[in-house]
């Protein structure tokens, strides 16, 4: 457990150091408070940390950052991030070849060139157009008032043909749900439709964790306290592992879902769905440019591959390129799969493949929240669970960074209102 310099008599005590607890506790310190941050690990974060390993940087699950996230605008310095964009586009391996999707608002020259390259019909992508249009429709917070039912129903009820649900939307929407089979509720496929649409999408030169860390560093040094997991909450008290007792006058629980519901007696635990990352050093990039790279075939295990050296050279060492892999769930024998995603893939790529040194393979059974139709409904769930005690997380909103910082921001005008502040 840290030691040293802490908090005395805290206002409030914030359980996790994930994007929510981080965005809770800043909200509270800037009025004032006197705010202890709880954190089982070594570092902030929760699951937005980046791991530095053989000089490579290996973000904790593949992930992304959109731009146009209302909450990131609002909190955090996006210019400090220095961020590093994908391509307004895909590329699609599909019946043997890699099909190249691009945004033709975006980039109108390469979509016409590639027209009749890609899934689907031409009026398909007309549809693609309409659902742009309605995703950007009205204000940021009106995606979540509107009707719901599953995203394989709204985009049947778009119009859109099978090949293209199946060569390009279905492959696309998994790699963010970590869901393939579409029952997610409409409503986050709208606002996922929208932030692309109203943003880019991209990674922080040095990696997704370091948008903890830019949210950690604007709080005093002693509020975060690292290797203090939290064993017990009783109200405004915390017990941690190590027997030690804290109070305050609040205390608000900011860990992943499954922590939270033990703490909180009661608390529900949504369904999780789960993702395996697989991390390759190649000796050269597999793909020139910052493209995702999604399997359209409906075959094989393999979902999304993006080479992360081609976004942000900062993420392998000179001279070596970084390919990320995402596998939807979780495998019991790694070996077998890091051997069946190496054969899928040199039929992508090639002989090359066999050059390919495996590096790690992140196993995340709870990733993400599901976002059905029933877990949004309602969309922002009460963070206030009784006077003085309060949760926050992406499981209490959205599941998406936006989802999370915005928890964390309502629970803490949730503590300030109940304090009269």
């Amino acid at each position: 457990m840290d030691v040293g310099e802490r908090v005395s008599n805290p206002d409030v005590i914030v359980v996790g150091a994930g994007l929510a607890g981080l965005a809770c506790a800043r909200a509270l310190v800037q009025s004032r408070l006197k705010v202890v941050v709880l954190e089982a690990g070594d570092a902030p974060g929760g699951r937005v940390r980046t791991d530095a390993h053989e000089g490579f940087l290996l973000d904790r699950g593949f992930q992304v950052y959109l731009t146009a996230y209302p909450e990131g605008r609002k909190l955090l310095d996006l210019e400090a991030l220095r961020l590093r964009r994908f391509m307004p586009g895909a590329k699609v391996w599909r019946q043997g070849r890699l099909c190249t999707v691009a945004d033709p608002l975006r980039q109108p020259m390469t979509a016409l060139s590639h027209l009749l390259d890609v899934p689907g019909t031409f009026g398909d992508k007309l549809r693609v157009l309409e659902l742009r249009q309605l995703s950007r429709s009205g204000e940021d917070e009106d995606v979540w008032l509107r009707p719901q039912r599953t995203s394989r129903r709204y985009l049947e009820e778009l119009g859109f043909t099978e090949e293209m649900v199946e060569g390009f939307l279905r492959p696309f929407l998994a790699g963010i749900f970590l869901d393939r089979s579409l029952n997610t509720s409409s409503r986050f496929l709208e606002f996922v439709f929208r932030m692309f649409a109203s943003g880019e999408a991209g990674v922080p030169e040095q990696g997704m964790g370091v948008i903890a860390e830019q949210l950690a560093a604007k709080l005093p040094p002693v509020a975060l306290r690292r290797h203090a997991p939290v064993a017990d909450v009783w109200g405004h008290r915390v017990r941690l592992a190590d027997g030690e007792m804290l109070g305050a006058k609040a205390v608000v629980v900011a860990t992943d879902p499954l922590a939270a519901a033990r703490l909180l007696p009661g608390m529900p635990v949504p369904t999780m769905n789960a993702v395996t990352c697989l991390y390759f050093a190649a000796p050269e990039p597999p793909v020139e440019g910052p493209w995702l790279l999604l399997n359209g075939d409906g075959k094989g295990v393999v979902n999304n591959v993006a080479v992360m050296s081609e976004v942000s050279p900062a993420y392998a060492p000179r001279g070596q390129a970084l390919v990320s892999v995402s596998v939807l769930g979780v495998h019991s024998d790694e070996a077998a799969l890091r051997e069946r995603v190496s054969v899928e893939l040199a039929e992508w790529f090639g002989a090359a493949v066999t050059d390919w040194r495996h590096l790690r393979t992140y196993s995340l059974p709870f990733a993400l929240p599901a976002q059905t139709v029933a877990a949004l409904e309602p969309p922002h769930r009460p963070v206030r669970l009784s006077p003085g005690l309060y949760v926050c997380g992406d499981h209490r909103d959205s599941a998406s960074i936006h989802g999370a910082l915005g928890s964390g921001r309502r629970a803490a005008e949730a503590v300030l209102l109940d304090m009269g502040l």
